[in-house]
């Protein structure tokens, strides 16, 4: 994260490059990541009133992890620092000095952190202030609650293929393996506690997918009903998809630029005993993949900020640039103005970000009706339409449901 990297790739490559651990090594190596980077604006905060320059990018990395170890489990100060060391030995010994010198230091200073923090409002919030202004000009009532959800653990729930298990059942099989959960929607069981995904009974049968709870709120607002023409426009990795084929026998069109992801889609449809077709293709660019004949749904779910996510993805608060979010939102509007041209009079098509920015959203949805003067927008529960923050209970999400009227 530190050169511009992206933390999924580099986990994905650490963990080919090392077979031999075992799942548990596995995780405790994710989780520390990840967790670091949640928490990377407090971390960076310290360091900086403790070091003169900055020092090698991996040796940097080294005193975020360290300094985030120390303030969570203080009680292992000598263990912490003293791995930190070793590490620092078997990768850059001549800085083996230095590593050891700045941590005995943060940990003499330790008293003065908060004050440090406290005195950042990027640090206190572990978000960049550009993030914080856009997200309390947006929800004034709401932004400290989303800011603090975000970092967080993510919740995990798990969404009932209703092909191939009922809720009931799946909560039976979930108990009886010691995993307690609750339902919080239609098809949607929300676990105590993360697990494996190896662990889940059914998943391998294809009776229960991995799916946050606002993200399976799509389906069920598109209403896709049997026998209609249905797009997914930006499918991959397929569960949008995958939920609306367990809901109804619709005839399913999948997009996805990346050939990668798009095969993750075939994947996950095999998995679950569903067929759709997948194109791989730029759904702006219409004379590649559409055959003229119009669809009844439309999904609309555009490439975002992705800031309603950064509990799952935590570099991305720390990657994104503030100008990023007007570029993203050029990008949906070309998307939404390509795919009105192929839905039928009368059709709906339901746009949805894992956003919590106004620009990617609500002002979106304005600019767009503004520029159609046949685009209606539908209610969503009694509102215009529905935005969710980040909660205990499932991820940030944008939803706004149109109708071409004519």
């Amino acid at each position: 994260m530190i050169e511009g990297g992206n933390l999924t790739d580099a986990f994905e490559s650490l963990l080919q490059a090392h077979p031999e651990w075992p799942e548990t090594t596995r995780g405790a190596v994710r989780d520390l990541a990840w967790s670091t980077l949640r928490d990377y604006g407090r971390q960076s905060v310290v360091l900086r009133h403790l070091l003169h320059s900055p020092p090698p990018v991996f040796i940097e990395a080294l005193l975020l992890v360290a300094v985030f170890r120390l303030a969570q489990r203080p009680e292992q100060a000598h263990t912490i620092v003293d791995q930190a060391v070793q590490a620092a030995a078997a990768e850059m010994p001549g800085m083996k000095g230095m590593v050891n010198a700045v941590l005995r230091n943060a940990l003499r200073q330790a008293a003065s952190w908060p004050a440090w923090i406290a005195g950042d409002e990027a640090a206190r919030y572990a978000h960049p202030q550009w993030w914080i202004d856009r997200l309390r000009r947006a929800h004034p009532d709401a932004w400290e609650a989303a800011l603090a959800s975000g970092n967080q653990r993510p919740p995990m729930a798990l969404r009932v293929n209703r092909r191939r298990a009922t809720v009931d059942e799946m909560v039976g099989m979930l108990e009886a393996a010691s995993l307690s959960c609750r339902r919080i929607g239609d098809d949607a069981l929300l676990l105590e506690r993360p697990v494996a995904v190896a662990n889940v009974p059914g998943f391998a049968e294809g009776r229960v997918s991995v799916q946050d709870a606002g993200a399976q709120r799509a389906a069920a607002l598109l209403g896709a009903q049997a026998g209609e023409r249905v797009l997914d426009a930006c499918a991959a990795p397929g569960g949008k998809t995958a939920h609306m084929l367990e809901r109804a026998d619709v005839d399913l069109l999948a997009l996805e630029m990346d050939p990668r992801r798009a095969g993750r889609i075939h994947s996950n449809l095999e998995r679950l005993g569903l067929a759709a077709k997948v194109l791989v293709a730029d759904c702006r660019d219409l004379p590649s993949w559409w055959d003229g004949r119009p669809f009844d749904r439309i999904l609309a779910d555009v490439p975002c900020s992705a800031s309603g996510v950064v509990r799952r993805h935590p570099d991305i608060k720390w990657l994104r640039r503030e100008d990023d979010i007007g570029r993203f939102a050029a990008q949906q509007a070309e998307i939404l103005d390509a795919l009105w041209q192929t839905l039928a009079p009368g059709g709906t098509m339901l746009y949805v970000t894992c956003s919590v920015f106004d620009e990617e959203n609500r002002l979106q949805i304005e600019r767009f009706r503004r520029r159609h003067g046949d685009a209606e927008q539908l209610p969503i529960d009694q509102h215009p339409d529905c935005q969710l923050l980040p909660t205990a209970e499932h991820d940030g999400f944008y939803f706004a449901l149109l109708r071409k009227v004519r």
